[in-house]
């Protein structure tokens, strides 16, 4: 064979990879809502930027005829490219071969991709789309899943990792994307679980389907195991590339400066009238969040799980930032297990990237309720405790309103580490809130109890104790509160404090790990 006949032969073996499972399958994939893996990748990096490696890697099993048997390969594209002009490392399984099944092979693909992400300190992109193990394969299917969980581990804190599930992802399959900081799923089409809706239904009888056992929005609003629930492929690569422009490439390193056209000394003199003046009334948090962010721009993280808090990333002054906020407009901004777990796990992500977190507080306390005892609120509580108490990046707090007891430290208190804390002159600090003080100081209750008119009375003395206590200017005289500001120089003082804080080093004892509650 000639050189000519062998660049003939590598074009051929090139052009029959590209075809995948064959037009039919590929067809049905269509069908389906669905992209084929290679057109994912497409759409995932710059044009003409990718590069793909072991394209012509195979399985090697001869059990039950599989020696016989090619699938194209192995059900796994890999490779790297450039997504918005920065390195990013990437597999996308194939649904056309094999059903995208895990066998030895496929396994080891993924295992080298993130193996190279991890010497370069590049992000890694999970594109899921697979029916499970390799049965064929039996315990050298089991064995690769273990490989890319131990590397899932290895990678964690140290680069990005972002799992988008863009069809069934069932049984073992499913704890790669729990172990990654960022899991995608797509309406409709996506589907997460470890048992089948047929297991269940033999072993429990429950009768149920694969979108309402599995799907994409179960995962965003009940289970949380998802964090952004898209409309189709195309509107999840869309958000995937989005969200990696506020990541840094890996832990040692920071997230792009981006330039937004945003004054930094702007004012923001909506804010002054935002608040109302029944402090049982709510109002958007949301929308105080668009308003000192630069451009507006805030992309919320896990929108459709525990509303009562919000989370997600935004930039001021061109920094990439992490915001956490209470949101009086669910459950009045009471934190419960849910927002607990959410909150704390977004600052840990937020804390292993090098990205700075801006809490805006409006929290009457923790939820009340059996169902929440039970459930271990304190345990998950904890949590939050924890997360900002451990987290070393530059943390800044604007109290908005309600700031209640426990509640008041566990948001980013000065008491865990806050750099600085900054209170609207709307702000309430206090044990708790001025009626339940009034019922429970005996002073208050005997001055109630003795007089004629015991309704104007408690009245009299909630006034007092509002008056008094909640109030931020008693905090800020124990120096709790850096600065008392006005609501329009919200955005003016965060973006002074970040600037500032930006060289913080704060060196966490040394030791092995904490033991975070669970």
């Amino acid at each position: 064979m000639n050189v000519a006949d062998k660049i003939a032969l590598l074009k051929a073996k090139r052009e029959k990879v590209t075809q995948m499972g064959g037009k039919e399958r590929i067809d049905k994939q269509h069908e389906k809502g669905k992209l084929s893996a290679r057109e994912r990748l497409e759409l995932l990096f710059d044009e003409g930027s990718f590069r793909e490696i072991d394209t012509f890697v195979s399985h090697r099993s001869v059990n039950f005829g599989m020696e016989k048997v090619e699938i194209v390969s192995d059900g796994v594209i890999t490779g790297h490219g450039l997504v918005n002009g920065r390195a990013v490392f990437a597999f996308s399984q194939d649904f056309t071969s094999s059903g995208g099944s895990l066998g030895e092979m496929h396994a080891a693909k993924i295992c080298k991709v993130m193996d190279l992400a991890l010497k370069a300190g590049l992000p890694v992109v999970g594109l899921n789309d697979s029916g499970g193990a390799r049965v064929e394969e039996g315990v050298d299917a089991l064995k690769g899943y273990g490989d890319i969980f131990f590397r899932n581990s290895r990678a964690s804190g140290v680069i990005p990792q972002i799992s988008a599930i863009m069809g069934p992802c069932a049984g073992g399959a499913v704890y790669s994307p729990a172990m990654t900081d960022f899991v995608f799923m797509v309406r409709k089409t996506s589907h997460m679980f470890i048992t089948s809706p047929y297991v269940i239904k033999t072993v429990t009888g429950e009768e149920t389907n694969f979108e309402e056992l599995g799907g994409a929005l179960v995962h965003n609003s009940k289970s949380g195991n998802a964090h952004f629930a898209c409309e189709n492929d195309k509107d999840t690569i869309e958000h995937i590339r989005e969200l990696l422009d506020y990541l840094p490439d890996n832990n040692m390193s920071q997230a792009p400066h981006i330039e937004m056209e945003d004054d930094p000394a702007r004012l923001c003199p909506e804010l002054d009238t935002i608040i109302p003046d029944d402090p049982k009334v709510p109002y958007d948090m949301k929308a105080i969040i668009h308003e000192v962010v630069d451009a507006g721009e805030f992309f919320e993280v896990h929108s459709l799980f525990a509303g009562n808090c919000i989370v997600g990333f935004a930039r001021l002054n061109n920094r990439s930032v992490g915001i956490v906020a209470n949101q009086p407009m669910v459950l009045a901004g009471c934190l419960d297990i849910d927002a607990s777990d959410k909150i704390s796990r977004f600052i840990r992500t937020c804390d292993a990237f090098n990205i700075p977190v801006i809490t805006f507080v409006d929290v009457p306390g923790y939820l009340p309720g059996v169902n929440q005892e039970w459930a271990g609120i304190i345990r998950h509580g904890a949590k939050l405790l924890w997360s900002y108490s451990e987290a070393t990046v530059p943390k800044f707090t604007v109290i908005i309103r309600k700031d209640y007891g426990g509640s008041y430290l566990a948001m980013s208190s000065k008491q865990l580490g806050s750099d600085m804390v900054f209170a609207w002159p709307t702000a309430e600090i206090a044990v708790m809130g001025a009626k339940g003080a009034v019922e429970v100081l005996s002073g208050y209750r005997k001055e109630i109890k003795e007089a004629s008119d015991k309704e104007a009375k408690t009245r009299e003395k909630i006034d007092e104790y509002e008056n008094a206590f909640n109030v931020p200017y008693l905090a800020a005289s124990r120096g709790y509160i850096d600065e008392v500001i006005l609501p329009q120089e919200t955005r003016q003082r965060l973006i002074d404090a970040l600037e500032v804080m930006v060289s913080k080093v704060d060196m966490l004892p040394p030791k092995k790990h904490g033991n975070i509650p669970q």
